[in-house]
């Protein structure tokens, strides 16, 4: 039986596990990282220190299970990032080129992400200034706990009058993509290749 609650700092572990373990189209992703924590140190972790009112976890008898996170003003949240979190990551993944080349593919798209983020476009914020990353392990799956995790943000969101939000998705994680267009989620049009892009509104 899932739980579910507000995440709190003793969770980092927890996310930084569950950040890997799904971070390949929903399946574990150790294999493509020299450091397993360089992704929850992009997608899930600094949401934890910089949105802690925006983290909710799933919890089962063995553990946390499942997050949700996000921002509800992304563009804030990007200025936040580059003042407060990607300054000490860049020290931690330096962009040495003679290192680098040993290091796997999908490592070093992460450690360039780091350096050189991608903002949001202006006119995706505009409808759906909001965005999240939800992720669960594969036992917490079927349970109907992504679409209480799912609520529980949107609920969050509507009660401070965000009209909508984002978020982006592996091309080929097709259950995810099948579960996000189920409860609502459109693609986005015009968006950079390489993730699917989706965005929900309800008005403000």
């Amino acid at each position: 039986m899932l739980t579910f609650r507000k995440a709190v700092p003793q969770d980092e572990e927890a996310l930084y596990a569950i950040c890997l373990a799904t971070g390949d189209a929903g399946k574990d992703a150790s294999h493509l990282y020299a450091d397993d924590k360089i992704v929850g140190n992009i997608y899930a972790v600094p949401y934890l220190h910089l949105c802690p009112d925006s983290a909710f976890v799933a919890e089962d008898g063995k553990g946390v299970c499942g997050y949700i996170v996000g921002a509800t003003d992304t563009a804030a949240y990007q200025e936040r990032l580059e003042q407060a979190w990607w300054p000490k990551l860049r020290e931690l993944y330096p962009l040495a080129e003679d290192e680098a080349n040993a290091l796997p593919e999908e490592h070093r798209k992460r450690v360039a992400f780091i350096h050189q983020p991608s903002p949001m476009p202006a006119s995706v914020l505009q409808n759906y200034p909001a965005h999240i990353h939800m992720n669960l392990l594969s036992r917490a799956r079927g349970t109907g706990g992504g679409s209480r995790l799912l609520s529980m943000w949107v609920e969050m969101a509507r009660s401070k009058n965000i009209p909508g939000i984002h978020l982006g998705a592996n091309p080929e994680n097709r259950n995810g993509i099948a579960f996000w267009q189920s409860r609502g989620f459109s693609p986005l049009a015009g968006m950079p290749p390489g993730t699917a892009w989706f965005g929900m509104s309800w008005g403000a």
